[in-house]
């Protein structure tokens, strides 16, 4: 089981290139996958993007690169025939202003446009092979925060369920009391009513009637049914997010039953504790990939 949140970071200089890789993320319900890279490793954007999608199911994650090459990648270029071209342009304004033109500056025909061109040559691939190292550390560790946060996780979610299977256990344990303190009220409805005219039959009656509106034994079975499906999930499942917390909501559904049917404080204290414990569950369930 792994948690949503995680956080890797590694600078370090390859080949006299600067790199730092960092990758973190936070609760989401889907993949969320932003990557920032320099506008010259965008190739390398889409492998990236498959290789982080083959680690992580679940999150918001964001992934930056930066890069600094202390090697120039500079290439100049430089046009003469333009040069040409505005010397004798601004030589003909010099001369139309009587000026000689030995006061025309070099650096004010350079400084002109496309007389001087300055370009940079990026080899993505190249700079891949100095990146794929850190990237693929900075991963790992990225992979085991979330593994050790998930692990805190995992355990409170089962202490959590702990508590949800002795309240499914209390109301097993309950059910019968229940279905005896029905019969001794309706015996005492009718004692009051009709003294010692009572008739048995009809006694059976409205208590069978009571338990076809009261009983909760199909509800517990669904919900010791819900609990061990849970448990499987977190034990088993690398990423029971999505799982946690549909088998939550039905489960959740099988305790409010229990809840409206309830006549007894005892068993409504439990049912109070039990709801308590299935939501802290479906709270944690939302950190949980």
């Amino acid at each position: 089981m792994n948690s949503m949140t995680g956080y890797g970071y590694k600078e370090a200089l390859v080949d006299n290139t600067q790199i730092s890789v960092e990758i973190k993320s936070v609760n989401s319900r889907f993949l969320d996958l932003s990557i920032n890279l320099p506008s010259f490793l965008n190739p390398l954007e889409s492998r990236l993007r498959k290789l982080v999608s083959e680690k992580i199911v679940r999150g918001k994650v964001d992934l930056t690169i930066r890069v600094h090459d202390n090697n120039s990648t500079a290439r100049v270029s430089a046009d003469p025939v333009a040069a040409k071209l505005y010397f004798d342009a601004i030589a003909q304004i010099a001369s139309a202003l009587g000026k000689s033109t030995d006061a025309i500056p070099l650096s004010l025909i350079i400084q002109q446009e496309d007389v001087l061109n300055v370009s940079h040559q990026f080899n993505a691939e190249a700079y891949w092979k100095k990146i794929e190292g850190i990237f693929f550390q900075v991963c790992k560790q990225f992979q085991e925060d979330r593994a050790r946060e998930g692990e805190n996780l995992c355990k409170d979610l089962l202490s959590k369920l702990d508590t949800l299977d002795e309240c499914a256990a209390f109301f097993r344990k309950w059910q019968p009391e229940m279905e005896k303190r029905f019969k001794e009220q309706i015996t005492k409805k009718f004692n009051d009513l009709l003294g010692d005219h009572v008739d048995e039959n009809r006694i059976m009656q409205e208590t069978a009637a009571m338990l076809v509106k009261y009983t909760i034994n199909e509800e517990i079975i669904r919900l010791h049914s819900h609990l061990s499906a849970l448990r499987t999930e977190i034990n088993t499942n690398p990423i029971p997010g999505k799982r946690i917390d549909f088998i939550c909501q039905e489960a959740n559904r099988e305790i409010n039953t229990i809840g409206s049917k309830n006549q007894f404080t005892e068993v409504g204290q439990m049912v109070i504790t039990a709801k308590d414990a299935l939501e802290n569950i479906r709270e944690q369930a939302k950190n949980v990939e």
